[in-house]
């Protein structure tokens, strides 16, 4: 096994364990930040793949903002307030079974499908191009500055609506 397999399996690892127990999770904070440690696995991953922007794109939009607006969320929500009761309900081998009996009806069709053996080259300019492509007034500026105004609104109209009245 080389050095980047054993760090794929670490990073699969982080990601699917990190993503299984966001969903077992009962308390709603532990499970934010497992999601957390679940996106940094992708992110690993973006790495691994040499897909250094959406690496970076997933730090800065899903790791940064993403999650802290889920955290404030769950935070103005008074959320965490309550008792989350106990980490697993009365309904997990039923669901066990049926993720089992999923896996026994799709692992064949897996196994059929022409996978792909190799991925086409990506250029070497190729975020350069995407960067002077976002800014170019003739291509994706318009949209860019479009979806700014947007989320300026949208941060707006939250502040509005989370004041308290006065």
């Amino acid at each position: 096994m080389t050095l980047i397999q054993a760090v794929f399996i670490l990073f699969a690892a982080l990601t699917l364990g990190a993503g299984l127990m966001t969903v077992l999770s009962r308390h709603l904070f532990h499970a934010v930040l497992y999601l957390i440690l679940s996106l940094v696995g992708v992110a690993g991953l973006f790495i691994l793949l040499e897909a250094e922007f959406l690496a970076g794109v997933q730090v800065l939009i899903y790791i940064g903002a993403i999650s802290i607006l889920i955290i404030f969320a769950v935070m103005l929500t008074r959320g965490m307030a309550r008792n989350p009761g106990p980490p697993l309900n009365n309904q997990s081998l039923a669901a066990a079974v049926i993720a089992g009996l999923f896996f026994v009806l799709l692992a064949p069709v897996l196994a059929g499908f022409p996978w792909p053996t190799a991925a086409p080259g990506v250029p070497a300019d190729a975020i350069e191009a995407l960067g002077r492509s976002l800014v170019d007034p003739n291509q994706f500026a318009l949209p860019f500055e479009l979806a700014s105004v947007m989320i300026l609104a949208a941060l707006i109209g939250a502040i509005f609506i989370a004041r308290e009245k006065r």
